[in-house]
């Protein structure tokens, strides 16, 4: 049996932000990357953590739930969680529908969230 995921999650430090970047359509099938990727985010334990979902096409309740639980868990820790926009019109329905937007720190600019300009 062959198996292929519609998505692809990337984790890569930055000083003392921890960047997760989310790629294609994520449902339920790409749990365990999503899993992995805050796994490391929670053992690197940086200041910061970036969620880039610039490039996700699709997502539901799954990516929700888990950015959820990983705001928590930052919130606990007294770390920052950043979610890195503009995000596709279904992402961005999926907040508004379940009204999460004001749960998370919001930005569309990568420099800002990278903590790499003065804004």
């Amino acid at each position: 049996m062959q198996w292929e995921s519609r998505a692809t999650v990337k984790v890569t430090c930055h000083g003392r932000v921890f960047e997760i970047a989310v790629r294609g359509e994520v449902d339920y099938e790409e749990n365990d990357l999503l899993q992995a990727a805050w796994a490391e985010a929670d053992e690197a334990a940086l200041p910061v953590t970036v969620v880039d979902l610039t490039q996700v096409t699709f997502a539901d309740s799954g990516l929700l739930n888990a950015l959820l639980d990983s705001w928590r868990r930052h919130r606990d820790a007294g770390r920052e969680l950043i979610l890195l926009g503009p995000f596709h019109p279904t992402v961005e329905r999926l907040f508004s529908l379940t009204g999460t937007l004001e749960h998370f720190t919001i930005t569309d600019s990568r420099a800002r969230a990278m903590r790499t300009d003065d804004a």
